[in-house]
């Protein structure tokens, strides 16, 4: 069995810390917590496709913008990419500068789309 690379460590170490929450579950808080979904996938990523009504912070501007857009630490904050992996990352970094609702979307952008729900 290969050993993960250190990525692979990283973002498991970071799963460790940071709760994680379905496509299903985080739709539902969105339309019914007024939850902040936050896509943190390239800008090649977001002009693809996208979830309906996500605010776009890549990964690589969290931590310098998310204050203007999040000023509220208390504020639920989901974060998706792609696969659910950049999502641990800024999720735990969102924790360590103060945030206290914060949350990874399990599975990322596809699994969003793999459970069907909407997209634009």
């Amino acid at each position: 069995m290969p050993q993960p690379n250190r990525f692979q460590q990283l973002v498991a170490e970071a799963k460790k810390n940071v709760a994680e929450i379905s496509p299903n579950d985080a739709r539902h808080e969105v339309g019914c917590r007024a939850a902040t979904l936050l896509d943190v996938r390239a800008q090649e990523d977001w002009e693809a496709g996208r979830v309906q009504g996500a605010k776009h912070l890549p990964r690589g501007e969290v931590e310098v913008e998310i204050e203007a857009m999040v000023p509220n630490l208390d504020q639920r904050i989901i974060c998706y990419c792609g696969g659910g992996s950049r999502s641990a990352l800024v999720a735990e970094s969102l924790q360590r500068m103060g945030y206290r609702n914060v949350r990874s979307m399990a599975g990322g952008f596809r699994a969003w789309k793999e459970a069907g729900l909407p997209v634009q």
